[in-house]
């Protein structure tokens, strides 16, 4: 398993990077389990995702995680038990009873979509489909798995190992192939 991997601080110091977690949290927990993390000094992530409610008498935006009962979050895996013990947790993703680290490259394409402010929303884990990779614009350089809705384009990006996806819309100027 990996531990860490080891980058240069801006003084030239090597520093260890945890590995990415994904942690399985209670219904409607996301917020709540984020927070307590980055409380612990942990480096915790829930993207979220802004769209429109309708109530009986009003409409409403809200904001909803794009991965609904995770969140994810940096931390040395020996040492789990803080993490356990947060609000809402269930259990940190994994295989064969150890937690098991999300692609570093995953969680980089999730944050960048959402730094991005470009509309995103959960979309269906997909394992077929032609990749892309986003030539121009705020997404520059991400690759997806390009689908075709309703006459405009949007990309697919996934968290492999949660079998979960975000899909973003991008101009199919912005794209080209990954050959």
């Amino acid at each position: 398993m990996r531990r860490g991997r080891f980058s240069k601080t801006s003084n030239g110091v090597s520093e260890i990077v945890l590995p990415w977690f994904a942690i399985r949290v209670k219904s409607n927990f996301e917020r709540r389990t984020s927070r307590h993390l980055e409380g612990l000094g942990l480096e915790a992530f829930n993207p979220v995702y802004r769209t429109r409610r309708r109530w009986s008498d009003r409409i409403k935006e809200v904001e909803l995680p794009l991965f609904p009962g995770y969140v994810f979050c940096r931390f040395n895996p020996n040492d789990r038990l803080p993490v356990l013990q947060a609000p809402g947790v269930v259990s940190v993703v994994g295989f064969g009873g150890r937690p098991t680290p999300v692609d570093e490259e995953e969680i980089a394409a999730i944050q960048s979509i959402v730094r991005s402010g470009a509309p995103a929303l959960p979309w269906p884990y997909l394992r077929v489909g032609q990749r892309v990779r986003v030539a121009s614009g705020p997404l520059r350089g991400l690759e997806g798995i390009l689908l075709e809705i309703r006459n405009g384009c949007r990309m697919v990006v996934s968290v492999t190992l949660l079998q979960r996806s975000v899909a973003v819309e991008v101009h199919r100027a912005d794209i080209e192939p990954v050959l």
